[in-house]
């Protein structure tokens, strides 16, 4: 018997960010995190109740008593696919970091990998985790902390480097959060690091999001920063928060 999980919250929506942008997945937001960004506008602190959607899509919710269970989500999983067949491309597992859960999350992937593909979204700082659940995940997009827009204290570059090499032969993706304080150098060194590993992954530069809903870096400063990495990358993309465009979760 798999141990249960803290799950802030289980919906539908849009996917907003990176390679998947578009497709319609179910989200399994988990709690806690090992970083605190300064942009981060999402509550990933543990609490007694998730919010899971009453129906895929319709943004109201009824809470369920913490802590959720395999059997709980996979039933859940089942019943929206029973009622919207195909509508669902995959299951996205974000947070907060997903990866402080590995240890439970690699014997619950296996089991809902059989119902759809997983996605797992991630701040890309723990590559032991990784190593733990790579072989049942379908896409990683990992999200490159750069400290001009994410304001952490630490500097997570040598640790987004083992991260990198650890997808290599996984289907992974890079996003960095961009804003007006971005520099040439850290977009010089995320370029680096992904060409270390394989120069062909996708990079998408995502222009900051503001509180009020505005985007925080002109046209012409997100266009240098696309230059700049396209002189270096090949397949370089800048693609705003999708979702939020639409007013979706």
């Amino acid at each position: 018997m798999s141990e249960p999980l803290y799950i802030s919250e289980i919906f539908s929506s849009i996917q907003g960010e990176g390679m998947l942008a578009g497709r319609r997945q179910i989200f399994v937001r988990l709690t806690e995190c090992n970083l605190d960004c300064r942009y981060c506008d999402t509550d990933f602190v543990k609490t007694d109740i998730c919010r899971i959607e009453t129906k895929p899509g319709s943004g109201t919710f009824r809470n369920h008593q913490q802590p959720v269970t395999l059997q709980t989500l996979s039933a859940l999983l089942h019943d929206w696919i029973l009622h919207l067949p195909a509508a669902h491309h995959s299951i996205s597992f974000t947070g907060g970091e997903p990866l402080l859960h590995a240890d439970v999350l690699k014997e619950w992937f296996p089991e809902i990998r059989k119902i759809l593909p997983i996605h797992l979204e991630t701040n890309g700082t723990l590559p032991a985790a990784l190593q733990q659940v790579k072989g049942c995940v379908d896409y990683i997009s990992m999200d490159m902390k750069l400290p001009s827009t994410a304001g952490c204290t630490v500097q997570l570059w040598d640790l987004h480097a083992l991260f990198l090499r650890e997808c290599s032969g996984t289907n992974v993706s890079v996003k960095v959060v961009v804003g007006e304080d971005t520099t040439e150098s850290e977009i010089a060194q995320v370029c680096e690091l992904i060409s270390a590993v394989d120069a062909a992954l996708p990079l998408f530069l995502q222009p900051l999001s503001l509180p009020d809903g505005r985007v925080g870096i002109a046209a012409a400063s997100i266009f240098h920063l696309q230059e700049l990495a396209s002189s270096r990358l090949p397949d370089v993309r800048v693609m705003p928060q999708m979702h939020k465009l639409l007013g979706a979760l």
